[in-house]
């Protein structure tokens, strides 16, 4: 029984689809990665701003109470001690600048929450970016796989344009040259 020659292309068909294969499995990979640090920005950035809005109660809280106290002091003016006066009014300047050092801090809670929504954005652009790649590779070496069992190089050589875009999309993963 004489062995058939085997065409020189199905070689090249191999080649190229590891070559696919291992850049759809880098790819989920990658993708997975950005995908996780995606949602764990999220979540920090969820903790600050619910930080920032206990700070906001917080400072809120004493904004009241010194209203009160600057309601209260006008009201005994001329009526009780000097010395009862500038206790309230050192009250009311204490929480003067307890609600300054919410405000501020607050302020720094919301550029670190921004920032973490930044990292966020970031890594899910990315993550789809992959997740695309992924698509088409698949698609490729689906291609791939038809066209060696049926030895149609036509199919191959469609499943080796799929294939580069889909490299395309996984460079892009990392570059993000493409909007």
């Amino acid at each position: 029984m004489a062995e058939e020659k085997k065409e020189l292309w199905l070689n090249y068909l191999a080649l190229s689809t590891v070559i696919l294969a291992v850049c759809a499995t880098l790819a989920a990979f990658k993708g997975g990665g950005y995908s996780t640090r995606a949602m764990l920005s999220q979540s920090q950035a969820s903790d600050q701003w619910a930080f920032y809005q206990a700070k906001g109660i917080k400072g809120y809280i004493y904004e009241m109470q010194k209203e009160k106290l600057e309601l209260e002091t006008e009201a005994m003016r001329g009526r009780v001690s000097s010395k009862v006066i500038e206790d309230y009014e050192k009250k009311t300047e204490a929480y003067s600048k307890k609600i300054k050092k919410y405000d501020d801090e607050k302020t720094e809670i919301q550029t670190e929450a921004k920032k973490l929504e930044g990292i966020r954005d970031d890594a899910k652009r990315h993550s789809q970016t992959f997740g695309v790649a992924v698509i088409f590779l698949q698609i490729a070496i689906l291609l791939s796989s038809i066209a060696a069992l049926m030895k149609k190089k036509a199919v191959w050589m469609l499943g080796l344009g799929v294939g580069i875009i889909g490299i395309v999309h996984f460079a892009n993963g990392f570059l993000l040259f493409i909007g």
